[in-house]
């Protein structure tokens, strides 16, 4: 009865189970959807006696096995839809037979070997999808016979080899989709004649040429996605002048070119990635024209210059990354307008100046950051505007004062970073109260104090650092604080707890009625002092204050008699000299761990654990000033500033048989010996170098800018730049270093390395020339 059946169309059902092999029966069969169901197992190998069939959708379903080869048999075949299903093996050799065959879709499946090259012999084919398979081989040189073909797409495949040019020959081409494959060389110079183009993705192969001139020839190329190659030279002209763009990607390639005169004026562009590649020169005002752009990405170029404040003009611009770049200068105040941004990255250029408040006006904003830079001031309070921000990243600039109090309230945050800054104070207890945090890092700062208590209740937190401050006291309870690595702990004054490498804490106040048993027992102990013992006190304080000074009176050795030279061991100094002259065995050759100009460096292990350096004043009796000047420079510099870049001073003694200065010790050495060590050469890669010369220029910002009385060291060498276990460097060896008058001109005589000048010595040089020819009552060196 329905063997006369025309059409048959049960598609978007919940059909389950096989297709029935009595399919076969419905000989006058034209047309069969079953496309979005349910179906599974095979197809079976009775369709090929449908051979009236001329539209055929066997597409979304979960049909296995292979295509059968019996599908030869369906002549007048013009549509073939078995995409997005699980079919496997090869494509059947057998589908050269469909003559008739317009749109042929195999896409979505796991089809393997290669692309038959009988293909070719398909030629009223306008679409072919083969994406998204497993195939693998070249591409092959018959598709070019395809002339009628419009839409092709081989992308997400395994295919190898070059783009053979016979696709050039397809003039009627608007869809060419070849991306995520493995294909290699070049870009063929004949893809000019597709000037019918609108879609053109490449991206995400092995190319290694020039983008060819003409692919926009006509001025219809929508998209065009080139990204993931190693794809080389300047865009095109061709490209650059292409208005009709909407979708830009060409990130992670080599190309170059001049980001200032290579890019025009794109007035339907949504979206642009130039990132990853070797563009120069500064940002072009024409984006600012491009008032359709809501996504621009330039980083990891060599972009210069400043950020024009024309970019205002887009916009509708959501995302905006400028990031690892040379850009200078300040941050534009006129961003502030640009209202739609969520995600800002200006992170690793050269920025000064502060953060503008304007920037509060970015209401929107999910991420911002704006680390390693040389930005400086506090951190501004209108952060708090920032109601939508889950990524924070202020990492690594010159930021001053205590982190605002306002942080707290932004309640989205997940992620907060403001390491390597110069923040001092306290830790607000609000940063306790954002309950959606996960990773904060804190370290290389001057925090003091201990972790507020409100850290307790940070559930969400799973990542800290806040390593190299001056923090004390107890861990906040919470798996975040208690499993991290030491290495997010260390250097701080005195953190105890359970975790890895810390002291444990010696008392502990669990509850309110400890801690009032606590101050009346301590109430009880001042009124018996003062009520009792009082009188006694002082006249035992007075005997003994009597008999110390009749004691040190004849064995207190001599001192240097210089100004502003003084102790900061607020501890027994006599008892650390005679550690030190203990455990370095009465500085034996064997502690040596360098020598300098003015004095021998030795490596002490105190008897409480601390391992310090010691510089040796030299005992030569002709250069006994020198030294003594040197020694005296170095205690009054070090003693006046501090900076996670600069070496600190422990203590000092000056005495008759031995004179010397105490440091934190470093254990990755100087910066001389890792650059001549084999070993160390391997590891001091590209990042460390850049890290090393970010915090040497930080130091010296500091010494120069910062200080009350400006410090100039006058004897930057590798050997006085020295590195902890993380190469972070440290500046050290200040014997030579002079304090700078601000109310007068300066004159200082050359000072340095024999047979090496830092090159502040110039700048100083060309200073004291200007000041000679140009009087001024001011000069910095």
């Amino acid at each position: 009865m329905l063997r006369s059946l025309v059409d048959l169309a049960l598609s978007r059902n919940n059909l389950t189970g096989s297709i029935p092999a009595s399919i076969g029966n419905l000989g006058y069969l034209t047309t069969l959807y079953l496309h979005d169901n349910q179906l599974s197992e095979s197809i079976p190998q009775e369709i090929g006696m449908l051979r009236s069939l001329v539209d055929l959708a066997l597409s979304r379903n979960n049909l296995t096995g292979s295509i059968p080869a019996s599908i030869g048999n369906l002549g007048y075949l013009t549509t073939l839809y078995l995409h997005d299903n699980q079919l496997s093996e090869s494509i059947p050799q057998e589908i050269e037979m469909l003559r008739s065959l317009v749109d042929l879709a195999l896409s979505g499946n796991n089809l393997t070997g290669s692309i038959p090259t009988s293909i070719g012999n398909l030629g009223n084919l306008t679409t072919l999808y083969l994406y998204d398979n497993q195939l693998s081989g070249s591409i092959p040189q018959e598709i070019g016979m395809l002339r009628s073909l419009v839409n092709l797409a081989l992308s997400r495949n395994n295919l190898t080899g070059s783009i053979p040019a016979s696709i050039g020959n397809l003039g009627n081409l608007t869809t060419l989709y070849l991306y995520d494959n493995r294909l290699s060389g070049s870009i063929p110079l004949v893809f000019n004649n597709l000037t019918h183009l609108t879609e053109f993705d490449i991206g995400g192969n092995m190319l290694n040429s020039h983008i060819p001139e003409g692919l926009c020839f006509n001025g219809l190329l929508v998209n065009f996605t080139a990204n993931d190659n190693n794809l080389i030279g300047p865009i095109p002209k061709s490209l650059t002048n292409c208005s009709s763009l909407y979708r830009v990607r060409l990130e992670r390639n080599q190309l170059s070119g001049n980001m200032s005169k290579d890019f025009g004026i794109y007035p339907s562009l949504d979206y642009i990635d130039l990132s990853h590649n070797n563009f120069y020169g500064e940002l072009s005002k024409n984006w600012g024209k491009c008032h359709n752009l809501t996504s621009l990405k330039m980083s990891n170029n060599k972009i210069s210059g400043k950020i024009p404040s024309d970019l205002v003009g887009a916009t509708k611009l959501s995302i905006l990354d400028l990031s690892s770049n040379h850009l200078v200068g300040e941050i534009p105040l006129k961003l502030g307008r640009l209202v739609s941004l969520f995600n800002l990255k200006l992170d690793d250029n050269y920025l000064v100046g502060n953060i503008p408040p304007e920037l509060s006006k970015l209401s929107n904003l999910e991420n911002l950051n704006l680390a390693a830079n040389n930005l400086s001031g506090s951190i501004p309070g209108e952060l708090r505007d920032y109601l939508k921000l889950m990524n924070l990243n202020l990492s690594n600039n010159r930021f001053g004062k205590s982190i605002p109090t306002e942080i707290g309230q932004i309640n989205t945050l997940q992620s907060l970073d403001l390491g390597n800054n110069l923040l001092i104070g306290k830790i607000p207890k609000q940063i306790g109260e954002l309950q959606s945090l996960e990773t904060l890092n804190l370290s290389h700062n001057e925090f003091f104090g201990s972790i507020p208590s409100s850290f307790n209740k940070m559930a969400s937190l799973t990542s800290i650092d806040v390593s190299y401050n001056q923090l004390e006291g107890p861990l906040p309870n919470i798996k975040a604080f208690q499993e991290a690595p030491f290495e997010a702990l260390k250097g701080n004054k005195g953190l105890c707890g359970n975790a890895t490498g810390l002291k444990t804490c010696l008392t502990k106040l669990n509850n309110g009625d400890v801690e009032k048993k606590g101050k009346k027992v301590m109430l009880l102990t001042v009124l018996l002092v003062f009520g009792i013992l009082f009188p006694l006190l002082m006249v035992l304080g007075i005997l003994m204050a009597f008999r110390k000074k009749v004691r040190n009176t004849k064995n207190k050795p001599s001192r240097v008699n210089h100004d502003n030279v003084f102790a900061i061991w607020s501890y027994d100094g006599k008892l650390v000299y005679e550690n030190i002259i203990e455990v370095t065995e009465n500085f034996s050759a064997k502690y040596c761990v360098g020598e300098g100009g003015y004095g021998t460096v030795y490596r002490a292990d105190l008897p409480n654990g601390q391992v310090v350096a010691v510089k040796k004043l030299h005992a030569t009796l002709d250069d006994d000033w020198a030294n003594l000047k040197g020694f005296t420079s170095e205690i009054h510099a070090l003693t006046e500033i501090r900076h996670h870049n600069i070496v600190k001073l422990y203590g000092y003694c000056s005495h008759p048989r031995h004179s010397f200065l105490v440091y934190e010790f470093l254990e990755g050495g100087s910066l001389g010996k890792v650059l001549s060590t084999d070993d160390d050469i391997v590891v001091f890669d590209w990042i460390k170098r850049v890290n090393t010369v970010k915090g040497v220029a930080n130091a010296l910002s500091y010494m120069h800018h910062d200080c009350f009385q400006p410090i100039i060291h006058r004897d930057i060498s590798s050997k006085n730049v020295l590195f902890d276990l993380e190469y972070v460097a440290h500046i050290s060896d200040f014997g030579t270093a002079r304090f700078m008058n601000l109310n007068s001109s300066n004159w200082t005589s050359f000072a340095g390395t024999f047979g090496y000048a830092a090159p502040g010595i110039y700048f100083s040089i060309a200073m004291i020339y200007f000041q000679l020819n140009y009087p001024c009552s001011v000069c910095s060196f």
